[in-house]
């Protein structure tokens, strides 16, 4: 069964149809019968007064908000065309992130067709050998690895700027570590034979533009060479010891970790090289670039004055206790995960004092580079009241989180400190 929103998508009378039994009526009103009216009541926990004047095609904003993505759990919906779809933070909880709670960021629309056995990948460009592989030949030909790794989006965070920034207003939940299971990108590449000279990566992915319009592309994306023969970097069939999930890049993606997700090609069909930085959609202008100083607020900045977005900064998330919880215990376990681009994760300090003072939380190494390291401590609440724990990672480098945001034009990269609020008594 399809999501409501592909059904939607896809034909949205037949959906009005088939779930309410809406007919949509010329003045795009749509009248609800009888049962269909006691469906929707239902899923919406209540009678709808004025369900007459409801649009036709209209998905409740009460559904549109919980996850209705086929094989996902929890996940709050932030836009439906393309779809995009974030994990409430006390649901990331676990050291490897389940498929069901692995976040959705589409820039384009899905390709219908995710067979993998019809599917191949391309390897082309500045090249000795081009080679056109399928995913069984994949598996024979090159070392398969399974990894932990962490994918985060650009804009995790992007709700919390002031003034606002536009784009998908993702809060913390555009992360997640899962195992992923694949071939090096770098053995593919040695196998096609890099051409002296070669700069950047381009990859190519089978969704199209939400427009509809014809060869309209809707990203592509690449990365510095360097970055594409790290032997983190895979090209990946599977998530978690399964298939991965469609929203997710089924058959085949690329898994570029702690670089912006968008570098890592969902339905991936072409890697090729280039003696340039690529140009690709969503490579130019400002898009996933940020500027090359520190900007105030509401800034106008030049777009000669943006720079790529590399490796992404420190990060911590709380994963429990959930904000606004409440105990009547003067103590309380809290524990979370934090995780650093290129790096590894030196130190978590946690305060609950606003930030007066700080103590260290309990570190684990990483199950392996990339992967993001889980934390925990117990806590001890003085007196009843109200409480915030605020996090803050430090990583290798003694690079640390922000207490707030720093802004950009674009909304992307803020990792300032993480806060949940709680209450004793």
């Amino acid at each position: 069964m399809r999501g409501l929103f592909a059904l939607y998508r896809d034909d949205p009378d037949k959906a009005d149809r088939l779930l309410f039994g809406r007919v949509s009526h010329p003045d795009r009103r749509g009248f609800l019968k009888h049962a269909g009216l006691a469906a929707m009541g239902a899923l919406v926990g209540g009678a709808i007064p004025f369900h007459r004047t409801m649009p036709a095609h209209l998905l409740p904003v009460a559904l549109a908000g919980e996850s209705v993505i086929e094989g996902k759990d929890g996940l709050v919906v932030l836009n439906e065309r393309p779809l995009n779809a974030e994990t409430p933070s006390h649901l990331l909880d676990d050291a490897v992130t389940p498929t069901a709670r692995h976040f959705v960021r589409n820039n384009g629309i899905p390709p219908t067709d995710m067979d993998p056995a019809d599917w191949r990948l391309t390897l082309d460009g500045l090249v000795e050998t081009p080679l056109t592989l399928g995913i069984d030949e994949l598996r024979q030909r090159f070392e398969v690895v399974t990894a932990r790794l962490t994918l985060e989006c650009a804009g995790n965070g992007r709700a919390f700027f002031d003034p606002p920034a536009s784009g998908a207003q993702w809060t913390h939940g555009a992360v997640a570590c899962a195992e992923w299971t694949g071939v090096r990108l770098a053995d593919l590449l040695k196998a096609a034979g890099v051409k002296s000279g070669v700069v950047y990566t381009a990859h190519e992915g089978a969704d199209t533009h939400p427009s509809g319009e014809p060869g309209r592309q809707v990203l592509s994306r690449g990365v510095p060479i360097a970055k594409a023969t790290d032997p983190h970097t895979l090209v990946a069939f599977a998530q978690n010891g399964a298939p991965i999930h469609p929203m997710n890049g089924a058959p085949l993606r690329l898994v570029v970790p702690g670089w912006p997700g968008s570098c890592s090609q969902k339905w991936l069909t072409r890697v090729w090289l280039r003696d340039r930085v690529h140009d690709g959609a969503k490579m130019t202008g400002t898009s996933y670039r940020v500027p090359n100083r520190q900007v105030a607020p509401g800034e106008q900045v030049d777009e000669e004055d943006f720079v790529i977005i590399g490796a992404m900064p420190v990060k911590s998330l709380i994963t429990s206790p959930a904000t606004g919880h409440r105990t009547a215990e003067g103590r309380l376990a809290v524990r979370g995960h934090a995780w650093a681009g290129d790096r590894r994760v030196a130190a978590v300090h946690l305060s609950l004092d606003f930030g007066a003072t700080w103590f260290e939380a309990a570190l684990d190494t990483p199950a392996n580079a990339h992967a993001w390291q889980s934390w925990r401590a117990e806590v001890a609440l003085p007196q009843a009241g109200y409480y915030e724990i605020w996090a803050r990672a430090t990583d290798s480098e003694g690079a640390r989180q922000p207490d707030s945001v720093i802004w950009n034009p674009r909304g992307y990269l803020n990792n300032a400190i993480h806060r949940v609020a709680v209450s004793v008594g």
